[in-house]
């Protein structure tokens, strides 16, 4: 009884062991090449040129774990009006008529034994850059950090001693 036991927790541990290790290796890095979106949206312009703060698109960041993808309601705030006759405006024109979302193509994407919290890292002072890379001046976003589990933990061990918002290296935090 005990052999066939230990035989189910080392088959179950491998099993979620191999899920966990393909699933990290899904994430591309070192093209600065983004997944084509159905919209040629520019950070660079957007965020670069016109310092559109990251938060008036990705409201929820401050306010939930998801750092939300803006509603076209949200572009149409200012493309009812501004640059009305450029083909990609008239294409986000179109899902707005339609009344339907963007879909957009998601860049980051975690592991599903992974739960990361935007709201804590807004609240605790750690700006987007930090994790997403240069928006400002990329056309085209790309996954610019691994989101390792490594990468994450030496961010987090530069802040255990932060006297405001001190990170932790509880396991819970992100595996839950």
């Amino acid at each position: 009884m005990k052999r066939a036991l230990a035989l189910v927790v080392v088959a179950t541990a491998s099993t979620a062991a191999t899920v966990a290790l393909s699933q990290s290796f899904s994430v591309q890095l070192g093209g600065r090449k983004g997944p084509q979106q159905p919209i040629a949206f520019s950070h660079q312009i957007h965020a670069g040129k016109l310092s559109m703060n990251c938060l008036y698109c990705h409201r929820g960041a401050e306010k939930s774990p998801i750092a939300n993808i803006p509603a076209v309601g949200t572009c149409m705030g200012c493309h009812k009006i501004a640059k009305t006759d450029r083909p990609e405006i008239v294409k986000l024109t179109g899902y707005y008529d339609r009344g339907e979302q963007v879909p957009w193509v998601e860049v980051y994407r975690l592991p599903d034994h992974v739960k990361f919290n935007h709201k804590r890292h807004v609240k605790a002072g750690v700006q987007c850059a930090e994790c997403h890379g240069p928006v400002k001046e990329m056309p085209v976003v790309y996954q610019w950090s691994s989101l390792k589990m490594g990468w994450c933990l030496t961010c987090h061990r530069k802040k255990l001693d932060d006297p405001q918002f001190p990170a932790t290296m509880d396991c819970v935090a992100c595996h839950h």
